[in-house]
């Protein structure tokens, strides 16, 4: 598994609260209008498309002023591509660094043991030093970058081509990892086909679509009223940060969050029990909608015992002003 979906936090509270019906709405009943502009959608890219041009698909499909990719995928790499839609596109910017998971097929120029598979398995495992391919969007400069795991799935009978499945942190360039493997063994290697499956909390199996997917459903809901094919489609923003340590807040408190302030102590409702100083957030109301991404300013420890100070500082805010109350 990748680190996040490792953990298992618990839900500690600080302050009692019902959410009033009154103000906001829980994401899963948003109008279709309001989730074509404010959705994300889990997108199987095709081979042959940059992530760019699959971006403007989704744009021109579904009548948008804007569609955001999160984690370039090259031109012949298909997979997990989460394609942040209108008001909504800020969110890639939590997506960027959560880790990613391939399937890939690498061709070795010589036969190749399980022995020395194991070998390089161990070697790559861990901190790696990674210069940039040539042909790459960053500064070519030696990097580290993480490598959770790398599992074999698969070996060809003449011993040339494996079957991998590489869990990784952002930013990591699996076809250069593919030629460093066939350095470290002095028999050569390249990259033959590759496959995200994971990017931070989208997958495989959660609501992967195609473009052809997306039209139809697009289509349905134009042109037969029928809604369930695009809520099938398009999630709530507030997927894209299920991997992020969570605080929620008191109805209250939201406006003045929304307001660019900093949630203070009074604030909060519930926390998650594994918060660490430093942390990347997400502050959600109490009906799960997505407030802010916030830096946390204390550890979940010190927010439950503490009477007063500052939780965390806003360094995204996504809600808009006056859809709650402000404190009387």
């Amino acid at each position: 598994m990748l680190p996040f979906e490792k953990r298992k936090p618990g839900i500690l509270t600080k302050k009692e609260s019902v959410t009033s019906s009154k103000f906001g709405c829980y994401p899963e009943e948003r109008s279709v209008e309001k989730l074509i502009h404010y959705g994300i959608v889990n997108l199987d890219k095709p081979s042959g498309p940059t992530s760019h041009q699959v971006s403007a698909y989704v744009q021109k499909i579904l009548a948008i002023e804007k569609a955001g990719h999160s984690g370039t995928l090259d031109p012949r790499v298909t997979g997990v591509l989460p394609v942040a839609l209108d008001k909504a596109t800020r969110i890639v910017n939590s997506l960027l660094k959560a880790g990613k998971e391939y399937i890939a097929l690498i061709q070795f120029h010589k036969p190749v043991t399980e022995k020395e598979l194991d070998k390089i398995n161990k070697h790559f495992t861990g901190i790696i030093k990674q210069m940039p391919p040539v042909k790459s969007a960053v500064k070519r400069r030696l990097r580290d970058r993480k490598i959770y795991y790398i599992e074999l799935i698969d070996i060809s009978e003449d011993n040339k081509y494996i079957l991998v499945r590489i869990g990784c942190e952002a930013g990591t360039y699996i076809r250069k990892l593919a030629h460093d493997m066939g350095e470290l063994l002095g028999k050569g290697a390249h990259m033959a086909q590759l496959r995200r499956t994971k990017a931070g909390p989208f997958n495989e199996e959660t609501n992967l679509v195609t473009l052809q997917n997306l039209k139809d459903a697009y289509w349905y809901w134009k042109n037969k009223e029928d809604e369930s094919h695009i809520r099938n489609t398009i999630m709530p923003v507030e997927y894209a940060v299920n991997h992020l340590p969570k605080i929620w807040v008191l109805d209250t408190a939201v406006n003045s969050i929304t307001q660019g302030a900093s949630l203070k102590i009074p604030g909060v409702s519930k926390i998650e029990d594994d918060i660490k100083k430093g942390d990347v957030i997400a502050i959600l109301t109490l009906k799960r909608e997505l407030v802010s991404i916030a830096e946390a300013k204390m550890n979940s420890n010190e927010i439950i015992r503490k009477n007063k100070g500052i939780v965390s500082k806003p360094i995204q805010v996504f809600m808009k002003p006056n859809i709650y109350p402000r404190p009387e």
